[in-house]
């Protein structure tokens, strides 16, 4: 088995009231180990004070390295940030809010010995309100049914991954990335473990309703061709409907020598087709949107500096 050295990926970004009692507790785990780590925070652009505590804390624990991005790229892109720059064997990615517990770690790691190379946190419970829970829920099931790969059900970021894991992940250039989903494309033998998640420590959520509905979006056309085959078969469908309408108005008209009046039900049918059509210019403009992210080919996030403890590189 490869040596065990741990590195964890902690993206943050207007977190500076959680910051000093994650790394406490986290640094208690990493002492509990006995292992060679390290600890990595990207700072994500934040406004705050959490850049200044990051580097208090840099100064007074070799184990930590920070990367300070130059603006607010993203979650996925400080994720993606940390993950170039971690070089241990085993990487744990977690939140910096304390809603993933630092203490669920070596769990992780004693899965890994067992021979799995991905091991990550089923949410068994949830601090949120019952309407995003149940939104939470809803979209690891569509996920899972519409994504062309497998994908564990309420499984976010908290996770440990091998390095050839790692590895493999770096290799994947995409540029809206919904890990979760990359993680389980990868492969490899992987295993769920329950653990609680905790209500945020201090503050409230800095993701907004827009920035979940993104997110969504992300898992659903990065990993599944669905929503475009269902607006097809909605074209179908349409169609059809269309032309037998059509087809019992001639009847009537020729043979029966009636005639079919209404404007309201001419107007709803017209109606029902242009929101069709948008529709369907909307999910297609979605796709053709990420492909216009692709081919700019941006740099997925730009470090402004990196510190590391004082007896770290």
């Amino acid at each position: 088995m490869p040596s065990k050295t741990l590195s964890v990926v902690i993206p943050l970004f207007n977190e500076e009231n959680s910051i000093r009692e994650l790394w406490q507790r986290l640094s208690a785990v990493m002492d509990a180990l006995g292992i060679e780590s390290e600890i990595i925070f990207v700072d994500d652009g934040s406004g705050d004070q959490t850049g200044a505590e990051l580097q208090k804390i840099c100064q007074a624990d070799p184990r930590v390295k920070l990367i300070t991005l130059s603006r607010n790229f993203g979650h996925a892109s400080a994720l993606a940030a940390g993950l170039d720059h971690a070089q241990n064997q085993l990487v744990v990615l977690m939140d910096g809010d304390l809603q993933d517990k630092p203490e669920s770690i070596p769990d992780f790691i004693a899965e890994w010995e067992k021979g799995f190379e991905v091991v990550y946190a089923v949410r068994t419970t949830r601090k949120e309100n019952l309407l995003l829970r149940g939104a939470f829920k809803a979209f690891y099931r569509l996920l899972n049914r519409m994504s062309g790969i497998k994908q564990p059900l309420d499984a976010g970021i908290f996770c440990l991954i091998d390095r050839k894991v790692v590895d493999v992940i770096r290799s994947m250039s995409e540029r809206n990335r919904y890990f979760p989903g990359l993680r389980a494309y990868a492969g490899f033998r992987q295993t769920g473990i329950p653990v609680d998640r905790d209500a945020r420590y201090a503050g409230k959520s800095r993701v907004r309703p827009i920035g979940l509905v993104k997110l969504a979006l992300d898992g659903l056309i990065a990993f599944s061709y669905i929503p475009l085959r269902m607006v097809t078969a909605a074209g179908v469908i349409v169609s059809f409907s269309a032309f037998a309408y059509m087809i019992r108005v001639l009847y009537k008209k020729l043979v029966s020598h009636e005639a079919i009046l209404g404007w309201a039900s001419t107007l709803t049918a017209i109606l029902f087709l242009g929101g069709m059509q948008l529709l369907t210019l909307g999910i297609v403009g979605e796709y053709i949107g990420r492909i216009y992210e692709e081919v700019k080919k941006r740099p997925y996030y730009i470090i402004k500096s990196i510190a590391a403890g004082k007896t770290g590189e």
